[in-house]
């Protein structure tokens, strides 16, 4: 009933948010669906996340932004499990731009909590992820934010699913406000050989919760996307494509798993 309750819930959030609400850009520092994953405690974990756009909206939305075409974003994500189901995470952001500038756009901390995840990597999963992020006004206007992601979803030998209904807080700039902007995300990947993991990703942007807006102005991106967990080599490969306007029209993107010895 409870996993009943909680699906109900993620799909009512995901069907309102796509209704129609505007959206704002943001830095595609990370590009990721959330899983079950989570660091055991006292492990240290890194990821490097990689992307880049080859084309996309150049057209400033604010003066002096720099826009994502031509660009890469390489961010490297540490993290540490504190307890079976808490994790504490920091991201460092770096931007290469087409004029070969490069720029560490600002720290993010995170904090994940998986209070329910499969057993031997079969079963539910459940938890949420908060995130605080001061980013450079260059990229964007709202400075500091604040991110909370439900994570939910299912895996087993051949499939995986996960939906995180994700709310952010603009809490500094013009956009400052109390009423959190809806970015959906959404996972499906199916085994097609060991160690590999096919399947699509979905991202929206989708603007204020309490603002309607043309579907036109909402960012949606759907992913071809790839999970290999081959080890030593782990990653996730993917090329997005645009659906809107106020969408970049094709993106690639990278996350390598690096080991600790």
């Amino acid at each position: 009933m409870l996993f009943g309750r909680v699906t109900r819930a993620v799909l009512m959030v995901v069907v309102l948010g796509g209704a129609a609400l505007p959206a704002r850009a943001v830095l595609p520092d990370e590009i990721q669906v959330y899983t079950g994953d989570i660091n055991a405690p006292g492990q240290f974990g890194l990821e490097l996340h990689l992307n880049t756009t080859p084309s996309g909206i150049s057209e400033p939305s604010y003066p002096g932004e720099v826009t994502t075409p031509h660009g890469w974003r390489a961010t490297a994500e540490f993290s540490y499990g504190l307890t079976p189901s808490l994790e504490l995470g920091l991201y460092v952001p770096t931007t290469l731009t087409r004029e070969n500038t490069t720029y560490v756009t600002g720290p993010k901390v995170r904090l994940k909590w998986m209070p329910i995840r499969p057993e031997d990597d079969v079963g539910q999963f459940a938890g949420i992820n908060m995130e605080l992020a001061h980013v450079a006004g260059r990229f964007e206007q709202s400075q500091n934010a604040l991110e909370l992601r439900p994570i939910y979803g299912y895996q087993d030998a051949r499939w995986l699913w996960a939906v995180n209904p994700v709310l952010d807080w603009n809490l500094s700039g013009p956009g400052r406000s109390g009423v959190p902007e809806a970015a959906p995300s959404f996972k499906i990947a199916r085994t097609v050989t060991t160690g590999v993991r096919a399947g699509m990703e979905y991202y929206a942007g989708l603007g204020p919760i309490n603002h309607i807006a043309p579907l036109h102005e909402q960012q949606h991106t759907v992913f071809l996307a790839f999970d290999v967990d081959l080890k030593p080599f782990v990653f996730n490969f993917g090329i997005g494509r645009g659906l809107t306007r106020a969408t970049d029209r094709w993106t690639l993107k990278w996350i390598f798993e690096i080991p600790f010895s």
